[in-house]
């Protein structure tokens, strides 16, 4: 099947460190890392720490621009100043659903208008030559699913028929957020209604969970993109996991470790927080370590049996030196916790 794997866009977590250590598990899982919402205006405006946000390492082939804002030009001048650097592809983000993001006319406030996206999306085509793709929603909750659907159909064939390449799904309505399940039979309906590749984002739980969700929108001669987020988070090897998951339904190879056509992946968590701390300290900013450990350390924690226990003990540290020196410490009185193996 090898499906195209990508790292979903998420503030405070889509940045160099996290790629770097998913690289580390496996450099050729992921198709293409989305960067988290780059602000359009401030980045013209030349802020303190767009360097940070704009840093396309470490394979700058594979990274993806994510562009938020509500201004047209904006988005356009942002997209041409991006088109200079190396990159994989830019992406427009209409489809978060934040309060503070859709007041402003920003996210999924975009697909409230046929028109004035196709607007955007012609002209940020003019500017660009890379690949150029958005992020949405099912719809804005407003109408029934079916509705929302016809409507978003009607949308995104506009965006094709504009110079659009690529589409990822959220198939939540900006009214549900994380409320009910996604609806991933809208990620096959909507592939099956354009001419450009479709990619799925949602619920996914772990590496078994991806490649079946890859099957899921796979067909008809076309192979499904996925989109990982918070999973990515949680299990940074989920890539390098669903690669090998895919080789055994056409390669199965017995291993003596663990019974017949099974393999084992044996981490160590308290190497691998450590090892993410060292690379934020290597690529972010100071002012940013204290947030993106918490972020970052929020959905890694989930790994461990007293998970909470530990988020509590981190969220405390005032800087990523405090952050560690807790991290370690419980490993010391807690070594049972270090090991996770895994058997698929």
């Amino acid at each position: 099947m090898d499906a195209d794997l990508l790292l979903a866009p998420m503030a405070e977590l889509s940045h160099r460190a996290l790629r770097e250590l998913i690289e580390s598990f496996n450099s050729n899982s992921v198709k293409c890392y989305f960067t988290e919402m780059i602000n359009a205006g401030t980045l013209l405006g030349g802020g303190p720490f767009e360097a940070f946000y704009l840093d396309n390492g470490p394979i700058p082939e594979k990274l993806v621009y994510q562009l938020v804002g509500p201004n047209h030009d904006q988005l356009v001048k942002a997209a041409a100043l991006l088109n200079e650097r190396e990159c994989a592809g830019i992406d427009i983000n209409m489809g978060c659903s934040a309060p503070a993001i859709r007041r402003t006319g920003a996210g999924v406030a975009w697909m409230s208008s046929v028109d004035k996206a196709g607007e955007l999306i012609a002209a940020l085509r003019r500017v660009t030559r890379r690949r150029l793709s958005v992020k949405l929603r099912l719809g804005a909750g407003i109408e029934p699913p079916e509705a929302e659907f016809d409507y978003l159909v009607r949308f995104c064939r506009r965006l094709e028929a504009c110079g659009l390449d690529f589409i990822t799904l959220h198939p939540r309505t900006a009214r549900e957020k994380f409320r009910r399940e996604s609806r991933w039979e809208y990620v096959v309906c909507l592939r099956d209604e354009l001419g450009i590749p479709v990619a799925g984002n949602g619920d996914i739980a772990d590496a078994a969970d991806l490649v079946r969700h890859a099957e899921l929108v796979s067909g008809a001669g076309r192979t499904g993109p996925v989109m990982v987020g918070r999973a990515a988070v949680r299990q940074p090897w989920i890539f390098a996991v669903a690669r090998d998951l895919e080789k055994k339904v056409t390669e199965p190879q017995p291993s003596p470790l663990a019974g017949e056509g099974s393999s084992v992946l044996d981490t160590n968590l308290e190497e691998i927080g450590l090892r993410f701390m060292e690379l934020l300290a290597k690529y972010q900013p100071t002012e940013f370590h204290v947030s993106r450990a918490r972020r970052f350390f929020g959905f890694f924690c989930d790994n461990l049996k007293w998970g909470n226990y530990v988020k509590n003990l981190l969220n405390r540290e005032q800087d990523l030196l405090g952050v560690e020196k807790a991290w370690r410490k419980f490993f010391e009185e807690n070594p049972e916790e270090k090991a996770l193996r895994q058997v698929f």
